[in-house]
């Protein structure tokens, strides 16, 4: 009886009648009395048990990095109780998900009741211990408590190197499938990317080991595409493998002498799984029920062969596919804001405009359809609360729960979105598995003084003995577009800067110049899709000073100016001349100006306010650093960017018909979301840029905050803005930059309607909006 109530310790004792003070005097005594052997009976279990524990967050309403955690024991998922719960427990648990650590922990079942065992109690970790194993509790299976008191963790939104995403870690050391492969049996097809046929094959101690492909199905085959990055299955050859295992059998009959039969071992099959049965819906192969082989089983799956998979690839990487030709797109859903080909916030397209899809109950399953239906594999992960920055516009979608079979989100059931249900905050994003391409091998970065950056170098090809050769590429006409291609193609995240000399950099490896003139969209997969002059090089001698390099930044800030309030502000001023001299000196007129009888007659100006707000995940600085920026005595201020904004005019033709600029005086925040602090004030020669979730505003009675139209002519326009037009600053999406509105004037009054971003709207819509010829407003 004794020994029981020390296992239900304190609040088992309050039950019963006695203090916590009073229980705390009899567990010292009785841990003095006990045999030292008892009281270690609470310790972690042995070995064997720690390397059969999974982990993995559940409940609901949760983020991806928080959530009720559970552990696979014993063959069953169950919860941990509360009591005695900390942040240190939450530290271990955190890493065994694959975060680096944890920021809290919950109690109280805060993310719901979890069903089935609560195996561990009172739990006391130091923190620092590689497995919940290692921390001190009430025993696997020994708890008083109930699915009331389900404890919570909330991780640090930021993994731990080398961690695979996935939905559930193992922490199985011998019965786990981590790495895999598809092996092409055809020499030819090993040189082709990506590689789309060949044996399934699961890394095994140091080599790799093959599945039986007795009662092997498609789901099979979909799950394993899915896997690595295609969206689909085919039906495979099998005749073609089997002619081919016939072969070897009949040579290896053949062989003769000791070497020939060592090698012809090494090409015998060793299986290591059997019985796959994947329900086709499943996102990694781990998940699927299957059975381990025991030992080596090079004589297992009698009457079987190695499973053979076949998958389509979707259309960015098929066969062939030069990446230069960009088709139509006829897709109702794309990502957005994210830095490698696969990733993003998920925007979907209602009514031909863009919107995004709220997170609530946003998992794996809706995500993989989502992968899937652009052309890429099953999800690594489901992200929630705007991993992937703010979306702008509608949220068109909230709860969505697809089963995983459907061709696209749009089959998925889902609840229309009010404005109390879901803000901005809560936009849901994916990571798709992507085929691998091989891009990081053609290229690679030297000289700098970390892995983000350096000088770029291309491989140009093997010499006799094999070894690789590298060369330079001309900085001249470099910039962030070809940078942001780059850091994509290298993994490395966004780019931060596009460097056109790199001499500052260390040169005792430097190579010579192999490229020049090359200019990317900034959409492409890799530089080699980029225009370049091919065999004339322009710098050839230059050697480092003039070498391009890239700077890689895993966040990037997102301008994008606030459209409605465009369209409400807008009105016309006659401003007398000599009301204008400041203006006129910073070339804020039009050319016709300098003409004018100063200081007598006037301008007119076309003025509204622009409202810039930072949605991005990173702040919005000046490229130049302060001691470049230029004093302007005559507005008394600095201008840290020489274009920031283009104001144009343009006919529905395009033929632009009045212009302006804004440099980027006083950039700063002017107001912010709420909780988020102001950061960037430019008074007194202070720091300059936005904060992300910040805006700043020019409102419209600010010198420059116009476009002079004194000379054209009434009729129907479109009215046009582009935020950071040179891309001096990396932006994660530079796409959402411009903003257009139709203009109708009629030489005395001006209506603007339709404001909207660059790309809110469907390709349709946006031809429509360029051939409507002014607007419904009737002018009297």
């Amino acid at each position: 009886m004794i020994v029981f109530q020390l296992k239900m310790g304190c609040k088992s004792a309050m039950k019963t009648g006695l203090l916590c003070s009073q229980w705390g005097v009899l567990v010292v005594l009785l841990s003095l009395w006990l045999p030292q052997s008892l009281s270690q009976q609470t310790t972690s279990p042995s070995p064997q048990q720690k390397n059969k524990l999974k982990f993995r967050l559940a409940g609901y309403p949760r983020k991806h990095n928080e959530g009720r955690i559970e552990v696979f024991y014993n063959e069953e998922w169950g919860t941990f109780c509360d009591d005695d719960f900390s942040t240190e427990n939450a530290h271990v648990l955190c890493r065994h998900l694959g975060f680096i650590s944890a920021t809290g922990w919950t109690h109280s079942a805060k993310y719901g009741k979890g069903t089935g065992k609560i195996w561990l109690d009172n739990v006391q970790c130091r923190g620092s211990e590689k497995s919940i194993t290692d921390c001190k509790s009430q025993g696997w299976g020994n708890s008083d408590c109930t699915h009331d008191e389900d404890a919570g963790v909330v991780c640090k939104d930021e993994r731990l190197p080398g961690f695979v995403e996935s939905n559930v870690i193992e922490q199985v050391e011998e019965n786990r499938v981590e790495e895999m492969r598809l092996r092409p049996v055809v020499s030819s097809a090993k040189k082709r990317m990506p590689i789309t046929e060949g044996i399934v094959e699961v890394k095994y101690k140091d080599s790799w080991a093959q599945i039986c492909d007795d009662g092997w199905t498609p789901k099979n085959s979909h799950v394993i595409c899915g896997m690595f990055g295609f969206p689909q299955e085919r039906k495979a050859n099998k005749n073609f493998y089997k002619r081919i295992k016939k072969r070897a059998a009949k040579a290896k009959a053949k062989i003769i002498g000791s070497v020939n039969r060592l090698f012809a071992e090494r090409q015998q099959n060793i299986y290591r799984l059997h019985s796959v049965a994947c329900t086709g819906n499943e996102v990694h192969l781990s998940v699927c029920p299957l059975q381990f082989y025991e030992a080596n089983a090079t004589r297992a799956c009698e009457g079987g062969m190695p499973a053979v998979v076949s998958c389509v690839p979707g259309p960015q990487f098929s066969l062939g596919n030069g990446q230069k030709k960009k088709t139509k797109s006829t897709f109702r859903v794309r990502l957005k804001g994210g830095a490698k080909t696969g990733e993003g916030r998920v925007e979907v397209l209602k009514d031909n405009e863009w919107g995004t899809v709220c997170d609530d109950r946003w998992n794996l399953l809706s995500a993989s359809v989502v992968c899937r239906e652009l052309g890429f594999g099953s999800a690594k992960e489901a992200l929630t609360g705007a991993r992937m920055g703010q979306g702008t516009g509608p949220v068109h979608m909230n709860e969505v729960q697809c089963s995983g079979q459907e061709k696209s989100i749009w089959n998925c059931p889902y609840k229309n979105v009010t404005s109390e249900d879901c803000q901005h905050v809560e936009d849901a994003s994916v990571k798709c598995n992507t085929p691998y391409m091989g891009y990081k091998n053609s290229i690679r970065l030297s000289g700098g003084r970390s892995r983000n950056e350096g000088r770029m170098e291309v491989m140009t090809g093997v010499d006799v003995n094999g070894t690789e050769q590298w060369g330079l590429i001309c900085g001249e006409g470099w910039g962030t577009k070809e940078a942001m291609v780059v850091c994509r193609q290298l993994g490395l995240g966004f780019a931060n800067q596009g460097l056109q000399e790199t001499w500052y950099w260390d040169g005792s490896n430097v190579t010579e110049m192999v490229m020049s003139g090359v200019k990317c969209t900034g959409n492409e997969m890799s530089l080699s899709y980029c225009q370049h002059h091919g065999s004339n090089i322009n710098c050839k001698k230059t050697g480092t000073r003039f070498a391009a390099g890239v700077i890689c930044s895993e966040t990037a800030s997102d301008l994008i100016l606030n459209a409605p309030l465009v369209q409400q502000t807008v009105y016309i001023e006659d401003r007398p001349l000599h009301m204008l001299y400041c203006a006129a000196e910073e070339n804020c007129l039009s050319s016709s100006a300098a003409k004018a009888n100063w200081p007598y007659g006037h301008r007119r100006l076309l003025r509204f306010s622009s409202q810039i707000h930072n949605i991005g995940r990173a702040d919005f600085r000046p490229k130049a650093g302060r001691h470049s920026w230029l004093w302007h005595e005559c507005h008394r201020h600095y201008h840290s960017m020489d274009i920031f904004t283009h104001y144009d005019i343009l006919t529905l033709n395009g033929s632009k018909v009045a212009e302006g600029h804004k440099a980027s005086f006083c950039l700063e925040d002017v107001e912010c979301l709420e909780g988020i602090a102001k950061r960037y004030e430019c008074a007194n020669f202070g720091e300059q840029g936005i904060t992300v979730g910040c805006w700043d505003l020019y409102r419209h009675d600010i010198d420059c905050q116009w476009i002079d139209i004194t000379d054209i002519k009434p009729g129907n326009y479109i009215f046009q803005v582009v935020i950071n037009p040179n891309f001096e600053v990396a932006e994660s999406d530079f796409t959402n930059n411009a903003m257009k509105c139709n203009c109708k004037y009629d030489g005395h009054r001006i209506w603007f309607h339709n404001c909207h971003i660059g790309d809110a709207f469907s390709e349709e819509a946006e031809k429509r909006f360029e051939q409507y010829p002014g607007q419904n407003n009737k002018i009297s």
